[in-house]
């Protein structure tokens, strides 16, 4: 249910050269009703000349929260599923079968998930799916009509040193940060593949304890089992996402390197 009043079908009108005129589609919102329901202002009349929230209102909000970060599931893996290769395949091998399956339950009820602020994190060697894994999560979040951010880390860090830049013409790094910690899932590809360094702990605490604070998932990968994660990303950090990971805690994935 929206916080907002309902505006009357007056408020809903506007103004041009002097003459009211109704409200065209878009003229709030900047485009048409995505779900075809309302006239693009994000309300509904109801009976007795009152009005009320279209469903779109939450889509629009949930894509502004994603508006300047990187949302769209790469190219390799759109239409991953896990009814097809390779994680059919895995689904069938002793070594993954059991995370396969505990990745698919979390992606089966992602809305429920999300809401509880779980977290996943993926461990394992080079080419044994767990990108592949993470982002079958990202693209059921992104199905469901949440919003969603996926970087690779090293990618990830540089696009925050680029809000340094006054002159880039992006974000400057508080409006950025706020973006990047207040979408419903944040997906982090090859955590501890950065070279450490001060600045580094800084800015990945900085973002899993707030995203800690407030409740909000994550979903990681990384090729380093934990002990070596705390070396590399610092054990404040390391201790926040296995709380945030709950009782999954780190999901090992075993097996060959299936790039080759």
């Amino acid at each position: 249910m929206s916080s907002e009043p309902a505006p009357s079908r007056r408020q809903r009108r506007r103004s041009v050269g002097g003459t009211v005129v109704p409200l065209r589609p878009g003229d709030n919102t900047g485009s048409a009703c995505p779900l075809a329901k309302c006239d693009g202002t994000g309300w509904i009349d109801a009976e007795g000349g009152a009005v009320e929230p279209c469903e779109c209102r939450s889509i629009t909000r949930t894509r502004s929260r994603a508006r300047g970060l990187a949302s769209a599931i790469p190219a390799r893996y759109r239409g991953v599923s896990f009814d097809r290769p390779p994680l059919s395949d895995m689904a069938r091998e002793p070594e993954s079968r059991q995370v396969v399956a505990a990745v698919r339950e979390f992606a089966d009820d992602v809305d429920t998930r999300l809401d509880e602020g779980a977290s996943l994190w993926l461990a394992g060697d080079v080419g044994t799916g767990k990108t592949t894994l993470a982002m079958a999560v990202s693209a059921a979040a992104a199905q469901a009509g949440r919003s969603v951010a996926i970087y690779s880390l090293p990618r990830l860090l540089a696009r925050i040193r680029r809000t340094y830049d006054a002159e880039s013409g992006e974000d400057s790094y508080l409006p950025f940060f706020e973006r990047l910690t207040s979408v419903d899932l944040l997906h982090i590809d090859d955590l501890g593949a950065e070279k450490r360094s001060d600045w580094v702990l800084e800015q990945l605490y900085a973002i899993v304890d707030e995203r800690y604070g407030a409740e909000r998932s994550m979903v990681v990968t990384t090729n380093l089992p934990e002990t070596e994660l705390e070396e590399q990303i610092g054990q404040r950090t390391v201790s926040r996402l296995v709380e945030m990971c709950g009782e999954l805690g780190p999901l090992a994935i075993q097996g060959r390197d299936n790039r080759y």
